[in-house]
């Protein structure tokens, strides 16, 4: 893994060990449980609008798991 590219994996770890991203993750998940609740859209249109914030609050909620998972992966090729 070039330089750059731990760095950048660094600076983000670093990131998601502080209080403030604990408190972000707390907001966001209850964002996420709020709005995962199908029955209270009144229409298609507010359905759809829906779907598409419990993506990106979905996306934010998994987004260390992730990083920590491809960081692995790009230390497990270097290994080969």
């Amino acid at each position: 893994m070039d330089k750059e590219l731990q760095e950048y994996y660094e600076n983000r770890f670093n990131m998601m060990a502080t209080q403030g991203w604990v408190d972000l993750i707390e907001d966001v998940q209850d964002m996420f449980d709020s709005y995962n609740q199908i029955n209270t859209a009144d229409s298609l249109e507010e359905l759809y609008k829906r779907k598409g914030q419990i993506d990106i609050l979905q996306w934010v909620l998994t987004h260390k798991q992730v990083s920590e998972q491809s960081y692995e992966e790009l230390e497990n090729e270097e290994v080969i």
